[in-house]
């Protein structure tokens, strides 16, 4: 969204409600309150499309990663920002797959690092992911991510806890 220049959010309170503008790199060096959307590509199996980020990414290089992620522009919905996102990652149309939101969450008491809404698409199409952003992907069961999150393997610092607060640990292999 920002190509090489500075990305602006919308600052929010603890209600998620705007309170002002920020740049990105400031909101985060500073932890302040901002918006970000997830979403996991789920297949007909139960698995999630899990894609590793190239090592190039500024922030958790070759690390297993969300199906979809980025932060919702200022002046921007959540909905906006996941089908733009979706777009750019995957280069999927939503409009043309199954999705739904599967939940909203405060960084406030969950320790997950902004307001966030979640996603779930279903599809169990091949994807021409952006090799920008991804260096390859495999489809994992829920207890496959967390099972290799928990042995050390590099992740997204969400991921884990948004399978399990999405997913939970009794999804089987």
């Amino acid at each position: 969204m920002s190509s090489g220049l500075q990305e602006w959010l919308d600052l929010v309170d603890e209600h998620d409600r705007v309170i002002g503008r920020v740049e990105r790199d400031r909101a985060w060096c500073e932890r302040l309150p901002v918006r970000v959307v997830n979403a996991f590509l789920v297949n007909s199996r139960g698995e999630l499309w899990i894609p590793r980020r190239t090592r190039t990414k500024k922030t958790f290089p070759d690390s297993l990663d969300l199906s979809v992620g980025g932060h919702v522009g200022a002046g921007e919905t959540y909905e906006a920002a996941f089908r733009r996102e979706t777009r750019e990652e995957l280069n999927l149309d939503v409009d043309t797959l199954p999705w739904r939101e599967i939940a909203a969450f405060s960084p406030f008491g969950t320790g997950l690092s902004a307001f966030m809404r979640v996603y779930e698409i279903r599809s169990d199409a091949a994807l021409a992911y952006n090799p920008a952003d991804f260096s390859g992907a495999e489809w994992l069961t829920p207890r496959q991510v967390l099972s290799r999150v928990a042995g050390g393997e590099p992740s997204k610092g969400d991921l884990a806890e948004l399978v399990r607060r999405c997913y939970g640990e009794e999804h089987g292999d």
